[in-house]
């Protein structure tokens, strides 16, 4: 059975563990599964006849590859996976999850993962509230969030709040 992708799925490169990664990222959000392991018919540069070369992955429904390319892939700030969140407790449960063996926080929401893939953990509230039509309270909302690494709920309402 073939599965079921997006017409556009992110491609992430890794060295040789793309499906430790992948496996990992489906165990921190729902609807998320991987949906075909793919192993190398024959050597190649970066591994051998039957190692896992392609992971087909979803998370929260959107498809994902993750290829094994035989060399660390590089990663910047350029392209990030943002992930909107519930409230204060998902950005904690997520942010402890993506930073831990080896990931470090960065600023403003952004982290890199111990693979060294780049997220951002947003709370919906502070895409609303900087959204907002009174431009002074979207102004205090995105000074609050320009001082935090982080993102802190209760203080993005209370910068809100003025």
């Amino acid at each position: 059975m073939a599965s079921i992708r997006s017409k556009i799925s992110p491609c992430l490169w890794f060295n040789n563990q793309a499906e430790e990664a992948a496996r990992f990222y489906v165990s921190l959000l729902p609807d998320s599964k991987i949906t075909r392991v793919q192993h190398s018919p024959t050597d190649y540069p970066g591994g051998k006849q039957g190692a896992v070369l392609v992971v087909e992955f979803t998370l929260a429904g959107q498809s994902f590859l993750a290829l094994n390319g035989g060399t660390d892939g590089v990663y910047t700030d350029a392209l990030s996976l943002m992930v909107e969140c519930k409230d204060q407790a998902e950005v904690d449960r997520l942010w402890e999850a993506l930073t831990k063996n080896g990931g470090k926080a960065v600023a403003c929401g952004w982290l890199q993962d111990r693979w060294g893939v780049r997220w951002q953990i947003t709370p919906e509230i502070l895409l609303r509230l900087m959204a907002d039509p009174d431009k002074a309270k979207a102004a205090r909302v995105f000074q609050a969030m320009m001082n935090m690494v982080k993102i802190d709920v209760a203080e993005i309402e209370r910068a809100a709040a003025g």
